[in-house]
C-alpha cells in the first residue's frame, strides 16, 4: 500500500509535471492526474506531455495511481450531451492507459444532471433545497445511467483498466447503499470504488461500515478529514473522522492500492484561475504551507497504519 497525493490541490490547472515532481520530493508515491474538460485530452495530454509526465513519476518512483475525467453529462436528458460525456470518457479511457494508470475514476452523476445546491452552503442558510419539475421520470433517467455507466465499464474493461466511481453529496450513489445498488445494476467485473470518506461522511456514512460492506470493490481511496455537515476536505486528524478504524477496515478487508491525500480545503491550496468555491483561493501553485499540511498528515497516518498492521511501502 502507497500514500500518494492528488494532483489538483497542489496544482488545479496544468502544466502539472512540477506538482509531480513536488509531490514526489515530499514524501509520496503516488499521484493522479486529472482532465477537467475535453478540451485538456486533445490540447495538453498530447504524445510528447504524456512522455514528460511518465518521466517525472519513473525519476522518483512515482506510481499514477488514477486518471480522473470530469464527465458531467452522463445524466443528461439530452442524448446528444449524454453521448459527450460517454465519449469524453473513452477518450480518458484511452488517455489514461497511455499515462500507465490502472484506474479511470469519475465521481457519480447528478441526476438529471441538475444544479444541485452546493452543501458547503447549507449550514449558512435558512433553506436548502431544489426545485425540480413533477414530470420528470425518475425511473427512466436512473435505467439511461446505468445503461451509459455499463457502456463506460465494458469500454474501461477492453482497455484492460478497472473504472472507480467516486461517491459525492446529492448524486447517484451518494452513499453506500448507491453504491451498491449502481455496482449491482452494471454488473461489470471493472467496475468498482473510489472511496471518499469526506463525501460519505457528511450523508449520514461511516466511512470504515463502508469498507466493509464495499469490501473488494474498493478499487482507490480519497483520503481528507470532514465535519459531518459539508464536504470539506481537510487533513486528517482535524475533524470528525475516526482515521484508526478505517485504516483497521482497509487492512481486514485486504486493500492493497493506494491512499491519496485530497486537501481542497486547508491554507495554501491551489484553487487556479477560476472562481471555485471555497474559503481558501487565489493560488496557481499550492504554498509551502499547504506542503507542510500534507507532510504532517503522511507521518500522522504512515504511524496509524502501521499501529492497525496495514504495511506501506
Amino acid at each position: 500500500m502507497r500514500f500518494g497525493a492528488s494532483i489538483w490541490p497542489w496544482r488545479w490547472d496544468t502544466p502539472y509535471d512540477k506538482a509531480i515532481a513536488r509531490i514526489g520530493d515530499a514524501g509520496f508515491r503516488a499521484t493522479e492526474l486529472i482532465a477537467w474538460a475535453p478540451a485538456a485530452l486533445d490540447d495538453y495530454y498530447t504524445a510528447d506531455t504524456i512522455a514528460t509526465l511518465k518521466s517525472v513519476l519513473s525519476d522518483r518512483d512515482m506510481a499514477l495511481s488514477q486518471f480522473v475525467v470530469n464527465n458531467r453529462g452522463v445524466t443528461s436528458p439530452d442524448e446528444s450531451v449524454r453521448r459527450g460525456a460517454i465519449d469524453m470518457f473513452k477518450k480518458g479511457v484511452d488517455t489514461g492507459a497511455q499515462l500507465g494508470a490502472p484506474i479511470i475514476n469519475t465521481v457519480t452523476h447528478l441526476p438529471f444532471d441538475l444544479d444541485y445546491p452546493r452543501i458547503t452552503d447549507r449550514p449558512h442558510v435558512q433553506t436548502f433545497s431544489l426545485a425540480v419539475d413533477s414530470g420528470l421520470d425518475w425511473t427512466g433517467n436512473w435505467e439511461q445511467y446505468v445503461e451509459s455507466l455499463r457502456e463506460c465499464a465494458d469500454y474501461a474493461e477492453q482497455a484492460g483498466v478497472k473504472y472507480s466511481i467516486e461517491p459525492h453529496p446529492f448524486r447517484y450513489g451518494a452513499n453506500t447503499e448507491g453504491l451498491l445498488r449502481i455496482l449491482d445494476a452494471v454488473d461489470s467485473p471493472a467496475l468498482g470504488v473510489n472511496l471518499d470518506p469526506s463525501h460519505l461522511y457528511p450523508v449520514g456514512d461511516l466511512p470504515h461500515i463502508a469498507v466493509y460492506r464495499l469490501g473488494s470493490r474498493v478499487l482507490h481511496c480519497h483520503f481528507s478529514d470532514n465535519d459531518g455537515e459539508t464536504n470539506v476536505h481537510w487533513r486528517p486528524g482535524m475533524g470528525k473522522i475516526d482515521w484508526r478504524h478505517l485504516l483497521r477496515a482497509l487492512k481486514d478487508t485486504g486493500y492493497q492500492g493506494v491512499l491519496s491525500l485530497e486537501f481542497e480545503d486547508v491554507p495554501g491550496v491551489s484553487r487556479g484561475h477560476e472562481d471555485v468555491p471555497g474559503v481558501y483561493k487565489g493560488n496557481a501553485d499550492a504554498t509551502g504551507e499547504f506542503e507542510n499540511e500534507y507532510k504532517v498528515a503522511l507521518e500522522y497516518l504512515t504511524n496509524l497504519a502501521h499501529e492497525v498492521g496495514l504495511p506501506v511501502e
